[in-house]
């Protein structure tokens, strides 16, 4: 019998996963970096959201470049970029040389991420598309969690150098698997530049996706998603903290609060499977999310209507029903895309909306618990996206029905 080879899908995913280890291991790292490099409190606020920033400024223009240069080619640059920009940066001595090494990794990340669902798409069979869009959503919560459940291990054992360098042979890794075992992207290509004639160029491209209605509806999907999960996650230690758990504890729980968002993205990739439409599982999300943190943050009388541990439940519940969304923005987004050859500029554009979710929703939460004077209304904050997500909803599933009429 022959060896079953592994898909190259699988390699795409484990790929996006070494992406975001970059994203989530600067979190542990920011005491000792604070102490070994004196950098502020501020300095490293902007250290973690660079990675935002770039994706905000720039996840559009990544996408349209995906679209021509070639989908596997830009992944391999990503990788590249990556890997050598955390390398590097353990060499770094003080704020400026990491923020700028930050700002290359961010760059590669997007350009890991922008061809990522294009290439499984031309990978898997139509009918495994929506399993294995399902596993690339949960690239982000995946990679996240381990670098919150192991730098801290690691940065207590070593040093914040050997966590950098780490990774960085880690994503060279990702780059080498790629390289070998994702087919190139000449023969796909021609087809695209043969059947499309928007693939002429990338005026035509991007105005196609703006005027289209899926790409916008998607993207501001995602950016609700995506603003309101990273502003409960980005606090929770700060809460486990204040509920008078140790650090180490804070970081198991939050990293397990991380992953469980797997869940819901495997489980998507399953309804779609089933015959759900995307607007229910993007509905039932929605739903879920908005109820689950309204368990987690409500007070009554000045205190939580819930003790800690059931609060914890539903936190945990709260990430993995919210997996059903980002798995299904990815795989509408294959559809809704105006044409074949501006799905990694569809992509770009939600990734672009995901990262103005991801720099404003902590920012939206932390200003409600400053001026309420604590976290019984974050609850509001969710549940106002909660119920305009779903609202998107409606109109995805109008521009899903036209396109399978």
């Amino acid at each position: 019998m022959a060896k079953r080879s592994l898909n190259p899908s699988w390699i795409i995913v484990a790929a996006g996963v070494s992406a975001s280890l970059h994203v989530g291991k600067l979190p542990p790292a920011v005491p000792v970096l604070q102490q070994e490099l004196g950098i502020s409190l501020v300095q490293a606020g902007f250290l973690l959201s660079t990675v935002q920033v770039a994706g905000m400024a720039l996840g559009l223009v990544v996408g349209l470049g995906a679209d021509k240069w070639g989908l596997r080619r830009s992944m391999l640059v990503g990788l590249a970029l990556i890997a050598f920009s955390s390398m590097v940066g353990a060499a770094a001595t003080g704020f400026a040389w990491l923020l700028a090494l930050r700002v290359l990794e961010g760059m590669g990340f997007l350009l890991i991420a922008m061809p990522a669902p294009g290439l499984i798409r031309r990978s898997v069979k139509p009918s495994e598309l929506g399993a294995r869009m399902g596993w690339w959503g949960s690239y982000m919560p995946i990679g996240s969690a381990i670098g919150l459940f192991l730098g801290p291990w690691v940065l207590q054992a070593t040093s914040w150098q050997t966590w950098w360098i780490a990774l960085g042979c880690t994503s060279m890794l990702a780059f080498l698997a790629v390289w070998r075992m994702v087919p190139a992207d000449t023969a796909h290509a021609l087809v695209a530049t043969t059947t499309t004639p928007v693939n002429d160029g990338w005026r035509p491209r991007l105005a196609l996706t703006l005027r289209s209605p899926g790409p916008w509806l998607v993207s501001l999907g995602f950016m609700l998603y995506s603003g309101q999960w990273m502003g409960v996650i980005g606090f929770l230690p700060t809460l486990y903290g204040q509920a008078g758990l140790s650090a180490k504890l804070a970081g198991v729980l939050t990293a397990a609060v991380a992953a469980a968002n797997l869940l819901g993205n495997v489980a998507s990739g399953k309804l779609q499977k089933r015959g759900w439409s995307p607007a229910r599982c993007l509905q039932t999300g929605f739903v879920l999310m908005g109820l689950c943190a309204l368990l987690a943050y409500v007070q009554v009388g000045g205190e939580p209507l819930a003790p800690l541990w059931l609060r914890f439940v539903a936190v945990f519940l709260f990430s993995a029903t919210g997996g059903l969304i980002p798995a299904t923005l990815f795989t509408t987004a294959m559809h809704l895309a105006p044409s074949p050859s501006t799905v990694s500029t569809t992509v770009g554009f939600m990734q672009q909306w995901s990262c103005v979710g991801q720099f404003a929703g902590p920012p939206l939460v932390a200003a409600v618990a400053v001026w309420m004077g604590g976290w019984q209304f974050t609850w509001l904050v969710t549940g106002s996206m909660c119920v305009l997500g779903w609202l998107l909803a409606l109109g995805v599933n109008r521009c899903w029905v036209r396109l399978r009429a």
